[in-house]
């Protein structure tokens, strides 16, 4: 701190470009999309701004309601197959030989090295109807017909009927699987800086004592654990609740969530307002998302000194 005292110019040289920066890009852009949720459309594309909370109160008509209970309803199930995924992954790494920490490691950060749209288009060629999924499946489908005819069992053919391949795609459970897949890495680097504190003796000790290894985990290694638990659980539910591109390309008609009818907003229905009401819709409940984790740090003793 004294040596900023010291030299104050060296202070303000890195301090003024980010903060235009970030004043220019960010706060003046969100600024001007927080004033049109208060406007209105007029003709193609007028706005006028009315200071009216009319965008908000639509925004709370039971269609949208809907569509935003049911963005929660991914999101939370998301996350939640991510924590339940994320801890055999992070034992896994933690208590592999340091040599192998480093590879293991970047294979979990190996897929933010491709773009989003590349990996999701790899999902669909593997759960389309011709997809990887559903050929493996037929073969060991026509695979265990073929035996069973070799040994003298044909009349006992799996049914006696050809292989009907699975609707894997353009589904809820499609989008789920996507989010899982492209939000991963945000429960599993967090609950990995966690572990990698945690002091393994007390496992250990545990285990020694006659607990089993649920009640191990339980009772020792989650509540240690919490710091990264809860920002798993953050950072990985925000992102799946705003996600766009997923649900658009792997999720049908009835599997939209509430990124992609602001999506629409803007662009095929041009009504700026609205979809500027229910993006700020969506940032309030990012705040509170993360009120929520301030408040779970601050009242839990562990988490201070963990963090």
């Amino acid at each position: 701190m004294e040596t900023w005292r010291r030299n104050p110019l060296v202070f303000w040289i890195f301090l003024v470009p980010p903060t235009i920066w970030l004043a220019a890009f960010f706060l003046v852009p969100l600024g001007l999309i927080w004033v049109f949720s208060f406007g209105e459309k007029r003709g193609l594309v007028d706005i006028e701004i009315t200071w009216s909370l009319a965008n908000y109160v639509r925004a709370l008509e039971p269609l949208y309601l809907q569509i935003i209970a049911k963005s929660l309803w991914m999101a939370g199930l998301t996350t939640a197959i991510c924590l339940v995924v994320a801890f055999p992954v992070v034992f896994a790494i933690s208590f592999a030989p340091p040599r192998w920490k480093p590879i293991l490691l970047l294979l979990v950060i190996l897929p933010f090295w491709t773009n989003l749209l590349i990996r999701t288009y790899a999902l669909i060629a593997v759960l389309r109807t011709r997809g990887y999924i559903n050929f493996t499946l037929e073969w060991f489908w026509d695979g265990g017909n073929q035996i069973l005819t070799a040994v003298g069992l044909g009349d006992l053919q799996l049914l006696g009927a050809s292989f009907q391949p699975l609707q894997l795609l353009y589904n809820n459970t499609a989008v789920v699987f996507g989010l899982v897949y492209v939000h991963l890495p945000f429960m599993v680097l967090p609950l990995y800086a966690s572990m990698e504190r945690l002091d393994k003796s007390m496992i250990e000790a545990s285990l020694d004592l006659g607990a089993s290894q649920a009640r191990t985990f339980f009772s020792v290694v989650a509540p240690l654990a919490k710091p990264g638990i809860v920002s798993g659980l953050i950072i990985t539910f925000i992102p799946a609740m705003g996600s766009f591109l997923t649900p658009n390309l792997l999720g049908g008609t009835d599997s939209q969530m509430i990124a992609n009818v602001i999506e629409r907003q803007f662009k095929s229905a041009n009504d700026w307002p609205f979809g500027a009401a229910l993006s700020f819709l969506l940032m309030y409940a990012t705040f509170g998302a993360l009120a929520m984790r301030s408040l779970l740090a601050r009242g839990s003793p562990g988490t201070e000194h963990g963090a």
